[in-house]
């Protein structure tokens, strides 16, 4: 089972693409793997044939490194050799009487009789420091040997893995079974259907989770007349069409919306940050991740480097990102890295609302649809289009004055979409 993400730990092995006796080559897709993000593919790096399939499609939650499949090579023209999932050894010196013996022995899961996996001494160390079962960490060494850098990840990132401390998990499946059993009870039988979690549904709730716990969230909001901005829109799509531009494709008010926001982050900087235990990080590129909802739950693929793109590009790149999100089909590096978001319940009528960041990023910004309304403008009461944004922020990294410099600069781009065409 590869290791698609840096944060992945289990996999589903959603579909074989290959059967026993199929001959392979390197880059020949084998399978579909599931993560929490998107169904990705995993090519062969051998050439062989099937031998046998290990893990059947539809199964949950394989480790990382656990065996799959087993091929086999042909070896200089002979029979073939299956590849099989490798042993570690360590070689044993004998004292005794008798000369001396060289022999090699299994570590599978102990290392010279101490009952841990297989980890660095360096890991061990850090792993006993801060109480950290090693039982419960993938590594990423050789043949999923825990190193010093799993480790480290795990502190930084404070993902809750298991501690040493803690009770042993079938403890904890018993109280979580007892929790469940308790809320059921308060339904009548036969009133309701069990929807387990799949892993996107268990990942968007501990992340959702950790972000609501960890950080403290504050909002600001400020009301954007769009009229001008509805008026370009419209100009450019007419534009492409009469000169039958086909590579520009049709432009959103949301790749608009994109844009500006960019724009504004490029004006304040100091909103561009990821906070950390240690210090602050800086990002030099505007990375917008995009929420896209998908059956079964919700995905941000990311566009990069937005201030340096132009709307029809945005617009492009947007329109593929969701098609691949909507069929799970999204790279690790196409939806992780992002260093602000844009949430738009626009289309669905929502006037405003507030948006749940998320980590490491410190921003997301809330578009709510457009209202038409009358104002007092030039002694006149006019109807003018009024579309709300409402920033989240992280306090610990982004202060309430850059907040509301960041919405003040959104609003100018918004309303003078001119100035991002410069």
């Amino acid at each position: 089972m590869p290791s698609l993400s840096p944060t992945m730990k289990t996999g589903k092995l959603a579909k074989w693409l290959v059967k026993k006796g199929d001959k392979i080559y390197p880059g020949d897709i084998i399978c579909e793997i599931e993560t929490d993000k998107a169904i990705m593919e995993f090519e062969s790096v051998d050439e062989g044939v099937v031998h046998e399939i290990l893990i059947s499609e539809g199964t949950e939650n394989i480790k990382v490194n656990s065996p799959i499949l087993n091929i086999l090579i042909d070896c200089d023209g002979g029979a073939p050799a299956p590849i099989l999932p490798e042993k570690n050894f360590v070689e044993i010196e004998k004292e005794s009487s008798d000369p001396a013996i060289s022999s090699f022995a299994p570590t599978e899961e102990k290392v010279c009789g101490q009952d841990f996996p297989v980890s660095s001494p360096l890991a061990r160390r850090l792993a006993k420091e801060h109480s950290i079962d090693l039982s419960s960490v993938s590594g990423s060494g050789p043949r999923g040997r825990i190193v010093k850098n799993d480790i480290e990840q795990l502190i930084l990132h404070n993902t809750g893995v298991k501690h040493a401390s803690t009770v042993q998990s079938a403890s904890i499946e018993s109280i979580n079974t007892s929790v469940d059993d308790d809320i059921m009870r308060l339904f009548a039988p036969n009133s309701y259907e069990i929807i387990p979690h799949d892993n996107m549904r268990k990942t968007i709730a501990s992340r959702l989770q950790q972000s609501k716990q960890t950080i403290p969230h504050f909002y600001v909001s400020i009301d954007c007349n769009i009229d001008n901005l509805l008026s370009l829109r419209q100009q450019m799509n007419l534009f492409a069409q009469s000169h039958k531009k086909e590579n520009i494709n049709k432009i959103s008010v949301n790749d608009v919306i994109l844009k500006a926001f960019s724009l504004a982050m490029l004006q304040v900087p100091e909103a561009n940050v990821s906070w950390t235990t240690n210090a602050l990080i800086r990002h030099k590129n505007i990375d917008i991740s995009v929420a896209v909802s998908i059956p079964g739950g919700l995905v941000t693929p990311i566009v990069r480097q937005v201030n340096k793109r132009s709307i029809s590009d945005i617009s492009l790149e947007v329109k593929q990102l969701v098609q691949r999100a909507k069929q799970r089909k999204l790279k690790p590096q196409e939806y992780q890295g992002g260093t602000t978001s844009v949430s738009n319940m626009g289309m669905f009528g929502i006037s405003n609302f507030c948006a749940v960041i998320n980590p490491p990023q410190s921003t997301i910004l809330a578009i709510g649809a457009g209202v038409q309304k009358p104002i007092f403008q030039n002694g006149a009461i006019k109807v003018v289009t009024i579309m709300n944004a409402t920033l989240s922020a992280d306090h610990r990294s982004v202060d309430g004055a850059v907040a509301s410099k960041l919405l003040a600069k959104f609003k100018e781009y918004i309303e003078n979409p001119a100035w991002m065409l410069l």
